[in-house]
């Protein structure tokens, strides 16, 4: 790699030293730096979204909020539908504006800003809470991910394994945080959790800035950026149209017609349009190559089975909880623990089960399977993980049942496995795919999958309750395994469009 050193100011300190290329078990120095980020960032987002359902449903005598099952559900779906929405934002306030670098920087200050905010334990701060997550989420998690795959050349082999290492330490985050915040949500009250997840995020943005010189991309100024003028009148057109927006919800909120219920709604809505927006901006754009517009035409195909598989795995936090929360026991061996640390099973899966896939795939090298085959594995993972719940929730004559805690474990086994398929086959894919012109706002149109997979939950999860546990997870399940069949299916046509990704 190029050695261009010096501190983000520095125009040309855009690349890390080149001793930095193997630095870190192999890999580019960079990598660690950023791992160690997301570790914290999942560790914040992931503890508190462990805790989030339970406490929207748990009673007010308890110091929650009284929300029925199917509405907490619906609305951390919602919540997760923003998150996402707002990663295009983001995406396009780094190409143009900020730089990766500052983008991620000032999401990471934002979610910090938010969970301090989620730990007072007032209604009001809650939802302000979740705004401020939101709009740092958008900012950070296109970007990191953008990041990571400016440390490989394109044709680089170590590029999946790379994603895989990323996403390993992403789920140490995500096993560490649940334990952190279940055990204090339950015992000591939810707000307390919530302040664990706000010093997680803080501990990861100080060692972001401590290790940036390893970073590449790290400039301050924006890959694309627009012109002086043209900056100024985009950032008084956003903070306009912002206070707008503000304005027009708090006065419709005061009239009384926008309900919870409708701003779901609102949400499902908006992420189902956006990306078919996106995709069609990005397909007509002058600054896109015939080349690189005939490789989004696959990326259609990998994000809807995107979709399909992070519609199970989100519902990891939201129904599966609530059903291990009712119908499972929180007991293994004689130990019994908070109903918040099933959570950490799917990350404990995960940190497991990434370094054995990445090794796997470094020691296959051109043997391995096509990108498009492990994402439709982990999609059919996905649905088997909730067709396995159908055995636990049949047979019985009422609603008291408990199942043993074996079952949850297993369903998050399959999931873990299929999600580390997914997620690192998808977002190295995503950049490798992406149009030069849109580096981090293609990106972001990964996130859009799951902005899309949390809107169609918000939805579908009403059902919870409504319906028996075996025919909602069956019918759920199974859609999934035929979205997985599906994209097998269509391998040699995607082998021939995504050149060079193989």
């Amino acid at each position: 790699m190029t050695t261009a050193v010096g501190e983000p100011g520095d125009p040309e300190a855009d690349q890390p030293p080149a001793r930095d290329d193997h630095a870190f078990l192999g890999h580019p120095r960079g990598l660690a730096t950023l791992s160690g980020l997301e570790v914290w960032e999942r560790f914040s987002f992931l503890g508190m979204q462990a805790i989030l359902v339970l406490y929207f449903a748990d009673t007010v005598a308890n110091g929650g909020l009284g929300m029925d099952p199917g509405t907490a559900a619906s609305v951390s779906a919602a919540y997760g539908t923003m998150v996402y929405l707002v990663s295009v934002a983001g995406g396009w306030l780094a190409d143009r504006i900020l730089g990766s670098y500052r983008a991620v920087l000032w999401g990471g200050i934002l979610i910090a800003c938010g969970h301090y905010a989620m730990a007072v334990p007032t209604a009001a701060m809650t939802w302000a809470g979740l705004g401020l997550i939101s709009a740092g989420t958008g900012l950070l998690k296109p970007n990191v991910a953008s990041m990571v795959g400016k440390l490989y050349r394109t044709d680089d082999e170590r590029r999946d394994a790379g994603f895989a290492l990323y996403y390993m330490a992403i789920n140490i985050g995500a096993f560490a945080g649940p334990l952190v915040t279940g055990w204090l949500g339950e015992h000591e009250g939810w707000h307390w959790g919530f302040s664990a997840a706000a010093i997680g995020m803080t501990a990861g943005l100080i060692q972001y800035v401590v290790g940036r010189r390893h970073l590449a991309g790290r400039k301050h100024s924006a890959e694309f950026a627009l012109a002086p003028d043209a900056m100024r009148a985009a950032v008084w057109k956003i903070a306009g149209g912002f206070l707008a927006v503000a304005a027009l919800a708090t006065l419709l909120a005061g009239l009384g017609w926008l309900t919870m219920g409708r701003f779901v709604d609102l949400l499902t809505l908006i992420a189902v349009i956006a990306p078919v927006v996106y995709f069609a901006v990005m397909f007509r754009s002058s600054q896109v190559s015939a080349e690189e517009r005939g490789r989004l035409r696959p990326y259609v195909v990998l994000f809807l089975a995107s979709v399909a598989f992070n519609f199970i795995l989100f519902q990891a936090y939201s129904t599966m909880m609530l059903l291990a929360s009712t119908n499972a026991r929180t007991e293994i061996l004689g130990f019994h623990f908070p109903v918040g640390w099933y959570a950490s099973a799917l990350g404990a899966f995960e940190v497991a089960l990434a370094p054995v896939v990445a090794a796997l795939w470094v020691r296959m090298g051109r043997r391995q399977p096509h990108v498009s085959n492990k994402i439709a594995i982990g999609v059919v993972l996905g649905g088997l993980s909730f067709l396995l719940m159908v055995i636990p929730t049949s047979g019985h004559g009422g609603d008291t049942y408990q199942m043993a805690a074996w079952w949850i474990v297993g369903s998050y086994l399959l999931l873990g496995l299929g999600d580390v398929l997914l997620q690192t086959s998808g977002m190295s894919a995503t950049t490798k795919l992406a149009p030069k012109a849109y580096s981090s706002q293609t990106m972001a149109l990964w996130f859009l999958s799951l902005a899309l997979a949390n809107g169609i939950q918000a939805q579908v999860v009403k059902l919870y309750g409504e319906v028996s546990n075996p025919v909602y997870f069956g019918v759920n399940g199974s859609i999934a395994v035929v979205v997985g069949l599906a994209v097998m299916a269509l391998a040699p046509w995607l082998r021939r469009t995504m050149h060079p990704v193989h």
